[in-house]
């Protein structure tokens, strides 16, 4: 399907009622949801070119989300046509396009729109919201730049003096060939893991750096038959209930992720055998056996990252990197690395999420500021001091083991449920109330302490500057649903619409 070409910006109206953030997930199941209770009166703000977010983005060889498709999608727009259990890059983007156009968003887009400052006008109680396209206000805004939007790349020594090509995996360089290469990988989480099998079939050399192994399983990824398809189509409840089996079968490991880590050794037996299974050489097996309890880290599927560091021309280097030189990397044990091109596959900044540099609240501090490199808001979404702006994906939102979009279809309801109420009462503003969010993330991190994340042993992103977990949702992903279902208005101060002026006679 080929999306409808978005207005051009110059026509776009200058004020909304809801300003979004971001054309991902987040902020296209917004837009569709205001779309569906006849609310059109939104502009989404885009950086890209086009929709999709971290999966327009993400272009790297091999790229493929590790939640099943039929739950990583919306669930008021399931797709019968996905051609594999676990979608790649391609189609999780085709599938957004198609969703966007199917609900008529498209012309509320404005691409190639950067927001570069949106600050809280106390008087006029509204956004002030300054793009690289132009300025625009709007009454309520709504924040999806999706954790993993901005690449984190090390600031290591003669980074800028290196000779050949670099680039992180979110910037895929697809004008640089690889073949004949020696290349250099940095990192081993879920970007490289992917990657590394594709580039190792091209590059002449690869070395792949590592910091710490991560858990990996055997990946039950395989094509979606057609017979599969045409019933997904035919009768789609039986559709929605793959999608439940599916749901509940991934919340079965909250359990030792949450309460008990001692019940996932099940599963560390499991990727203890995957290791034996395909990686014959003892030293190399040493290097990619982790030491820290699985699923402190994300754990990864994969049936070709070990047979990849098993080829000839792969290595796995475990000495840190010191320095970057003109030709090649320098290891801690002064070993010099020649290479002519190097990846970063390092993640992204989670943590110290971007937007906070350019958001400003109602006392004129900048989110950042507030924070202190160590977010916190009620429920993930709202912040004190910054009335009327709503965080999809914020801080303690994250999954390590489900579909992040289901925790943003809670927080989309939620965040509506907040808009109504604002109608309802004839508020003009909506703020959430700093004690509601002291008692709501005391009880996160007391929560937090006990479990796999935080006592795994590992360093992980999930853990912020300040030595808390401000990333992962700490139970049950539907109880954060249970808890969203409704707007709780008693946490927040409502206050009315500011009376115009009189005019004087």
């Amino acid at each position: 399907m080929t999306p409808s070409s978005p207005q051009p910006n110059g026509t776009a109206p200058r004020h909304v009622r809801v300003g979004i953030l971001g054309a991902g997930f987040g902020g296209l199941g917004t837009a569709i949801r205001l779309v569906q209770r006849g609310e059109h009166d939104f502009l989404i703000f885009e950086r890209a070119a086009d929709v999709g977010g971290t999966w327009w983005a993400n272009t790297y060889p091999g790229c493929q989300c590790d939640i099943p498709s039929h739950l990583y999608s919306f669930s008021f727009a399931p797709n019968p046509n996905w051609t594999r259990t676990y979608p790649k890059q391609p189609e999780l983007r085709d599938y957004l396009r198609a969703t966007a156009e199917k609900f008529g968003i498209y012309d509320r887009i404005r691409f190639n729109t950067e927001v570069t400052d949106a600050s809280w006008d106390e008087e006029a109680s509204l956004w002030r919201i300054e793009t690289s396209t132009g300025s625009y206000t709007a009454d309520v805004m709504v924040a999806a730049p999706g954790p993993l939007s901005e690449p984190s790349i090390p600031d290591l020594p003669g980074i800028e003096d290196f000779a050949g090509t670099i680039f992180h995996t979110a910037r895929w360089n697809h004008d640089h060939d690889l073949r004949g290469k020696r290349v250099a990988v940095v990192g081993t989480g879920a970007s490289a893991i992917q990657a590394v099998p594709e580039i190792a079939q091209q590059a002449a050399r690869l070395d792949v750096i590592q910091r710490t192994p991560p858990w990996v399983v055997p990946h039950r990824d395989r094509p979606i038959t057609r017979i599969e398809r045409a019933l997904y189509k035919a009768v789609p409840p039986l559709q929605r209930l793959v999608r439940a089996g599916v749901y509940f079968s991934r919340e079965l490991l909250v359990p030792g992720l949450v309460y008990r880590p001692q019940i996932l050794k099940a599963v560390e037996k499991l990727a203890r055998k995957h290791i034996a299974d395909q990686v014959p050489d003892p030293e190399l097996r040493a290097k990619v056996t982790p030491n820290y309890t699985i699923g402190c880290k994300r754990i990864l599927p994969s049936n070709k990252w070990y047979p990849a560091l098993g080829r000839e021309n792969v290595e796995l280097v475990t000495d840190a990197i010191t320095e970057i030189r003109p030709n090649g990397y320098v290891t801690a044990d002064g070993t010099l690395h020649e290479v002519d091109t190097i990846i970063f596959a390092t993640g992204f900044f989670v943590t110290d999420i971007p937007l906070a540099n350019i958001v400003t609240g109602k006392e004129g501090k900048r989110l950042s500021e507030v924070w202190h490199r160590s977010p916190q808001a009620y429920r993930g979404t709202a912040m004190a001091g910054f009335p009327n702006l709503f965080l999809l994906v914020g801080p303690n939102v994250g999954l390590g083991h489900n579909s992040i979009v289901f925790m943003i279809e809670a927080q989309i309801t939620y965040v509506l449920g907040a808009l109504e109420q604002m109608r309802a009462s004839g508020a003009g503003r909506v703020e959430v109330r700093p004690d509601a969010v002291i008692t709501y993330n005391n009880r996160l991190q007391s929560k937090m302490g006990k479990t796999v994340w935080n006592t795994g042993g590992c360093a992980s992103w999930y853990i912020d500057a300040e030595g808390k977990n401000t990333t992962i949702w700490p139970d049950f992903t539907f109880r954060f649903w249970k808890e969203t279902r409704e707007f709780d208005a008693a946490a927040y101060e409502l206050t009315p619409v500011r009376a115009p002026e009189p005019v004087a006679a």
